[in-house]
């Protein structure tokens, strides 16, 4: 088992200045459990990967939050009838309105209408047919399990933790590809640098 006290107290000082509060506690406490409960045997720096990369996203939240903007803002960047078709056609983005309606969402921001079907299919839960139904990525359950799915398969971008950490790679700055590029890559692989050295195990 992950030794819970050091973790904590090593996050607290190196990625949240000194204070968690009961959110941001909230959600690493959540994430810890599904990792140990479904994944404790695969690589821990998927783990930190994954925390650092979850704890850019929602802007040190650590709660799944909506991607900052507004309705304006995601027609326009997503919509077919936006400044980008061509980034709505590539998202599945095929219907007026799907721009707003599959805006970012939860742990990893999953955008866009090809993403909620996948996910809808992974988690047999209603996504796509209503704004409330894509507001169940907000769920803490949902989001977390969205977001170890999708980086361990490669169902954001393609590319999966197995590309970048396995027994010869150990590429921190490059994994950001399976979310988005090189976007913010050296900040994240710090952040996730730092979740990893507050990994550790009990003995007893």
């Amino acid at each position: 088992m992950i030794n819970r006290s050091f973790f904590f107290e090593n996050v607290k000082a190196h990625l949240f200045n000194g204070k968690l509060n009961v959110k941001q506690s909230a959600g690493l406490t959540h994430i810890l459990d599904v990792w140990e409960a479904k994944y404790s045997k695969k690589d821990d720096r998927w783990l930190a990967y994954a925390l650092g990369t979850a704890h850019h996203e929602v802007d040190r939240t650590m709660q799944p939050i909506h991607e900052y903007g507004g309705k304006s803002y995601f027609m326009k960047r997503y919509d077919i009838t936006g400044a980008n078709p061509k980034l709505a056609e590539k998202l599945g983005n095929t219907e007026v309105g799907d721009g707003a309606l599959f805006h970012g969402r939860g742990f990893v921001q999953l955008t866009g209408r090809t993403n909620y079907r996948k996910m809808q299919k992974f988690l047999d839960v209603d996504l796509t047919s209503s704004e409330s139904a894509a507001n169940r990525v907000l769920d803490l359950k949902n989001a977390s399990a969205i977001m170890f799915k999708g980086m361990m398969d490669g169902d954001f971008t393609g590319k999966k933790f197995s590309d970048y950490f396995s027994q010869i790679k150990d590429d921190w700055i490059n994994a950001r590809r399976i979310i988005n590029g090189k976007d913010k890559a050296n900040i994240i692989a710090d952040y996730a640098k730092r979740y990893y050295s507050a990994i550790s195990y009990t003995t007893a």
